[in-house]
């Protein structure tokens, strides 16, 4: 199905969706993926249902997850070929995506970062 003929099926319904992307300063590992996460709450004001969740598959590296009452973010990250990280925040809650931006930014003190609204 051609994703040009998208229709909102629930426009009563808030929804909030913002695609990071960027290339750390560092090797990412569990920890940072946590503290990320879990300020990430704070910066979005999410209400956090459960700690951040972690896991590191050998093919494709870390992914990261956290519940919110509101919904929640993933976290995904690389270090071959090449140091990268995406996330995924979807929400039902308003949120300021520059500060969201602002933010990965600093805690990932990245060399480049990118961002788009879905």
């Amino acid at each position: 199905m051609p994703a040009v003929d998208f229709e909102d099926l629930a426009p009563s319904i808030l929804r909030q969706r913002l695609v990071v992307e960027g290339y750390p300063s560092f090797v990412i590992t569990a920890d940072h993926i946590k503290e990320y996460l879990s300020k990430l709450s704070v910066v979005t004001d999410m209400v956090t249902l459960i700690e951040p969740v972690t896991h590191c598959s050998d093919l494709y590296g870390w992914a990261g997850w956290i519940h919110w009452e509101t919904s929640g973010a993933h976290f995904y990250s690389w270090e071959r070929p090449v140091q990268f990280f995406s996330v995924d925040v979807y929400t039902c809650k308003a949120f300021d995506p520059e500060q969201v931006v602002a933010f990965t930014e600093e805690f990932f003190r990245t060399t480049k970062i990118v961002a788009k609204e879905c």
